[in-house]
């Protein structure tokens, strides 16, 4: 899995980089009414912190800054779930499976490696200040 293809479905959400459901859904290979399914079953695992649901104008302003959403979820009936990195860590544990687990672990990696190139973008404007 290309680690780019993960970094360009993270987003800044409520000034927290997320995940959203069904491109999690996509990645773990699953429907994203099952990814929704195993977390309801388990929701004292995704504590708001963790998992949130979007709000309409939230969504509407994912719709209207992203072009590379997929046409089919921008009309969705309900607004996606945004998962921030402890709640997809959570996912592959409630999700139990080989692919899950390694999903996750190449996700955890983007989100590390975002962390990485935002920190040195700031470093590099503290020198150019």
């Amino acid at each position: 899995m290309e680690l780019k293809t993960i970094q360009s479905r993270i987003y800044e959400i409520r000034e927290q980089k997320v995940m959203l459901d069904f491109d999690l859904a996509e990645l773990y290979q699953v429907e994203t009414r099952t990814l929704k399914q195993a977390v309801k079953r388990n929701l004292d695992q995704f504590p708001a912190d963790f998992m949130f649901q979007l709000s309409k104008p939230e969504w509407q302003e994912v719709i209207t800054n992203c072009d590379n959403l997929p046409e089919n979820v921008k009309y969705l009936p309900v607004t996606p779930s945004a998962f921030t990195e402890q709640g997809v860590a959570m996912l592959s544990s409630v999700l139990r499976s080989d692919r899950a687990v390694m999903v996750n672990i190449e996700i955890m990696r983007a989100f590390v490696k975002l962390r990485a190139m935002l920190a040195s973008n700031v470093e590099l404007s503290k020198k150019l200040n």
